[in-house]
């Protein structure tokens, strides 16, 4: 049995015609989504994902403007410009390239930006939102992943989803959300006793730990989903945390690298930044 294939960019591609659709209802009710992004430094892999989310935006009818400061730029300036920036209502979402440079504290800057307008979703008030099944701004990948399960029809309620990585930016938020779905759900990390006996339990088996096939076809249930977050680049080659060409006959469903996830991060920045706009102009309505 060859699994079959979670295709992120023909997903990506019709959510993004969606996104497009309600962006140009909002400009004919008077409101441009926009995004502002932040970036510092030149770290080379930070330019290519910003310009990969121009792009997006500008595709998507969303303005998008990036400010664009030199290693030298300090935390005390880059707080500034975040609090402009969220006292300034034509912006809808403020994004901060990460990583930052060493001398700036990553904690202070984000909880800086406004929770309003956090299309990240990494402010403590939207992980809390998140925890609590509010209405907040959920973190990109994972709400890419979710959003991947639903449209290719994979059930979650009532399915045991392991998650092998633990990081607020993916494991701990895509877990929270999988629980929200009513999955049953197991952690997994650097200090798990025998890996495979959890993963081989999995109906949804999430990778997102960051190590170059980390995870091999002994460890996949036969019939799993497999969702391989980890995006690793090996001698010229970006591979992911999943064996893939032995896993993928084994396993239901399998996403590949690249192409899987990836696509879903951007195109649920574009989502957030949609929801940001129409919940501010809800917020204005009532001023």
């Amino acid at each position: 049995m060859t699994a079959n294939l979670i295709d992120g960019k023909e997903i990506a591609k019709t959510t993004r015609s969606r996104i497009k659709e309600d962006v140009e209802q909002l400009i004919e009710q008077g409101t441009i989504p926009s995004l502002t992004v932040i970036l510092i430094g030149d770290d080379p892999a930070s330019h290519s994902y910003v310009k990969g989310k121009e792009r997006a935006c500008e595709q998507a009818g969303i303005t998008s403007v990036v400010k664009r400061h030199p290693e030298s730029f300090t935390e005390a300036e880059l707080v500034e410009e975040i609090r402009t920036l969220n006292e300034d209502s034509s912006v809808h979402g403020i994004l901060v390239q990460l990583p930052l440079p060493k001398h700036i504290d990553e904690t202070v800057v984000l909880d800086e930006i406004s929770p309003h307008k956090d299309v990240d979703g990494f402010h403590p008030e939207n992980v809390g939102q998140l925890l609590s099944g509010g209405e907040g701004f959920v973190p990109c990948t994972p709400l890419g992943i979710i959003e991947m399960l639903k449209l290719t029809g994979i059930e979650i309620e009532g399915k045991h989803a392991v998650i092998v990585g633990r990081s607020n930016l993916v494991g701990k938020p895509v877990g929270q959300l999988l629980l929200n779905e009513n999955a049953t759900v197991t952690y997994c990390h650097s200090k798990t006793k025998d890996l495979y006996k959890h993963t081989l339990d999995a109906d949804i088996l999430i990778a997102a730990v960051g190590r170059p096939q980390m995870i091999g076809v002994e460890g996949i249930k036969p019939g799993a989903c497999v969702i391989d977050v980890g995006v690793n680049r090996v001698d010229g080659k970006l591979i992911g945390d999943v064996q893939f060409d032995e896993t993928k006959e084994i396993a239901g469903w399998i996403t590949p690298v690249p192409g899987g996830v990836g696509p879903m991060t951007i195109t649920m920045l574009l989502h957030n930044t949609v929801l940001a706009a129409k919940r501010l102009g809800r917020c204005n309505d009532r001023s």
